[in-house]
């Protein structure tokens, strides 16, 4: 396994983790109200069976173009939150700060976790 490869599974197993934590604190922090916070937990637990099977098999690739696709899909879910962030960061107010920061935070995570997968599929080549 290539040290880029191995430095993707071993990323990706770290912000599978921290997607789990993002959206089991952020479904505490609306005090088990919205269902819909425990997403980049969801999205936490497939990147991480992901790696997992791909690093255990010798389907490497294909795993890291899944991983690649999930922090995609999951960047993209959360990019109607925006116009929120940019309502915060300029100090306005929004009906839920820890969605739109829970979103943002999901938006980073999915492009870099995108990026680390696709860079090293590249340099596999």
């Amino acid at each position: 396994m290539a040290d880029r490869t191995e430095f993707a599974f071993k990323s990706g197993l770290g912000i599978g983790v921290a997607l789990v934590v993002l959206g089991v604190g952020a479904w505490i922090l609306t005090n088990f109200v919205h269902i819909t916070a425990l997403i980049p937990a969801i999205f936490g637990i497939v990147v991480v069976g992901v790696v997992s099977v791909g690093w255990k098999t010798n389907r490497e690739r294909l795993a890291l173009y899944s991983v690649a696709a999930v922090g995609v899909v999951g960047a993209l879910g959360s990019l109607r939150a925006v116009p929120d962030i940019i309502t915060l960061a300029t100090g306005g107010a929004v009906d839920s700060t820890v969605g739109v920061a829970s979103q943002g935070i999901m938006i980073v995570l999915g492009l870099g976790l995108a990026v680390i997968a696709v860079r090293a599929v590249l340099s596999d080549r």
